[in-house]
């Protein structure tokens, strides 16, 4: 692992990228940066296409469902995005209340596009969940813009005092858009743990959740690929996440075993990297290098 400020060698990146056959990729800092696609990344995405190198983008992004992600990536990259190869903190949350409360009443607080997330399940307005004589099964919280109203959040936290699970997409206070800094659905996920005396399962990063739906979105498309042989299981260690945020990328990725490469294309610089005090199996300056280096590494085309 790294031990300063300074980006790993190219000896030390392909060293850091031996035995790697998969990747977990940040949207936010990785893909793209206030908007913008990240120089370099459009064409190092679809070089990993190329080799048959498999990978699912993660993000906290949670304000539409993955279809209408994918489009508008898509659009400003100028490369076809496959909604099924995104993972954001919305559908992670309703893949989470599919397994954990199936056939339950919902109280989903969310953009309405995202919502399509929970098509199949039992999902009610605030309105329809205050009128039951009983809890729903579970409350979600994610990024539902003026519809996280005083009502609204008064309606869940009822809900939620009465029994209800405690589900919310992501804990992020705030993150960066084109108009600067911005308050985001976490502020409000911290006031209900706050006043509830109780935290919600987080389904977005830094959780587990979102790795471990990662990992085995990853594995099932190789098992496809090569028939379910046991042969070559995919083992947590043989995926990288590559991030951008030192503790909500690279020190979760840690925890649950996968690889860390921090890239310094988003929101730390290699100074902050170093203050952060997470070490990374690798820093580089971006994805384009990452893959730069898989190019230069000896049996690497169609690894995966």
């Amino acid at each position: 692992m790294t031990t300063g400020p300074a980006t790993t060698s190219d000896a030390a990146l392909r060293t850091a990228l031996d035995g790697v056959r998969a990747f977990i990729l940040d949207a936010d800092g990785v893909l793209m940066y206030r908007g913008a696609p990240i120089d370099g990344s459009p064409a190092a995405v679809a070089e990993l296409r190329r080799r048959g190198i498999p990978y699912r983008v993660v993000t906290n992004f949670s304000s539409a469902h993955r279809s209408t992600l994918a489009a508008w990536v898509g659009k400003a990259t100028g490369m076809p995005v496959d909604a099924a190869e995104i993972i954001t903190a919305a559908s992670a949350a309703a893949a989470y209340t599919a397994a954990h409360h199936a056939g339950g009443p919902l109280l989903v607080l969310s953009a309405p596009d995202a919502r399509r997330e929970w098509a199949g399940q039992q999902v009610l307005s605030p309105d329809e969940a205050d009128a039951r004589t009983e809890p729903v099964a579970a409350v979600v919280i994610g990024d539902a813009g003026d519809d996280l109203s005083y009502r609204n959040l008064d309606i869940a936290f009822r809900q939620l005092k009465a029994g209800a699970a405690f589900v919310a997409m992501h804990r992020n206070p705030w993150w960066m858009t084109p108009k600067g800094f911005t308050l985001d659905a976490g502020a409000y996920v911290l006031g209900l743990e706050a006043a509830l005396g109780r935290r919600a399962v987080i389904c977005g990063k830094p959780s587990p959740v979102v790795f471990r739906q990662a990992v085995a979105e990853l594995r099932a498309e190789l098992a496809g690929r090569d028939g379910g042989s046991t042969e070559s299981r995919l083992r947590i260690g043989d995926i990288a996440m590559v991030g951008d945020d030192p503790k909500a990328d690279i020190a979760a990725a840690l925890r649950v075993g996968l690889l860390g490469i921090l890239v310094l294309s988003g929101k730390v610089d290699a100074a902050e990297a170093a203050r952060s005090r997470v070490r990374p199996d690798a820093i580089t300056d971006s994805l384009a290098s990452i893959v730069h280096a898989l190019e230069n590494m000896p049996g690497t085309s169609g690894r995966a």
